[in-house]
């Protein structure tokens, strides 16, 4: 399995911290992400020039890097008619390739020396909604089902722009990330759950889907 399944259209990192929610003067947030010039260096928590604010929901070993895929993108610019440039989505990593329906557990190189897992989808939340600026945003997102993808890192490396992304290992379980996000294919989560060493949050996200899934 050596061809490429896609490439890195762009490396988004924090632009600045802000406050969305007045609900919660106190809380900010690093949503707010743009493309990065050069190579990015990418470690076990992600890129290191990004953070997260609200560590509580967000990041961590297993939601270390987060990609969404530009024709996802592109569905929801024709929607909303404007223009969602690379990092709208706060997103690490902007791809012309799959993510949503990448299966649980894939494994994947970008460039050089970066090698990333699957995990778990993206859960959007009134933060999302509030920088959307859309009426009703998590529902129509969550109907919609194109959530991007979490990875974790199994191997640091650097990152950049014009990188091959190619695949290293496919799950034979089947389940992808849409499956656990909009809990279809109870066979295929199932057999997702039979695997051995499920991090932590696949296993959760997987349990969950099938529970509703029945």
């Amino acid at each position: 399995m050596s061809s490429a399944a896609g490439r890195v259209l762009a490396v988004c990192v924090v632009a600045t911290e802000l406050q969305l929610d007045p609900r919660k003067p106190e809380q900010r947030t690093s949503i707010d992400k743009r493309p990065a010039d050069g190579p990015v260096d990418v470690g076990p928590l992600g890129p290191l020039t990004d953070h997260v604010c609200d560590t509580r929901h967000h990041g961590g070993a297993e939601q270390a890097v987060y990609a969404y895929s530009e024709h996802e993108a592109r569905r929801w610019a024709t929607d909303l008619g404007r223009d969602l440039p690379a990092g709208w989505f706060g997103e690490n990593l902007r791809i012309d390739g799959d993510t949503t329906d990448l299966v649980v557990g894939t494994r994947l190189r970008v460039g050089a020396t970066l090698e990333l897992e699957v995990t778990v989808p993206r859960t959007p939340c009134r933060t999302f909604a509030l920088w959307s600026g859309e009426d009703h945003w998590v529902k129509r997102f969550a109907d919609r089902g194109d959530s991007g993808a979490y990875f974790r890192v199994l191997s640091p490396g650097a990152v950049a722009a014009g990188d091959a992304i190619t695949p290293v290992h496919v799950p034979e379980h089947g389940a992808t990330v849409r499956d656990l996000f909009r809990a279809t294919r109870p066979d295929r989560l199932r057999a997702l759950l039979s695997a051995s060493d499920l991090p932590p949050k696949v296993e959760r996200d997987a349990t969950r889907a099938l529970q509703r899934a029945v």
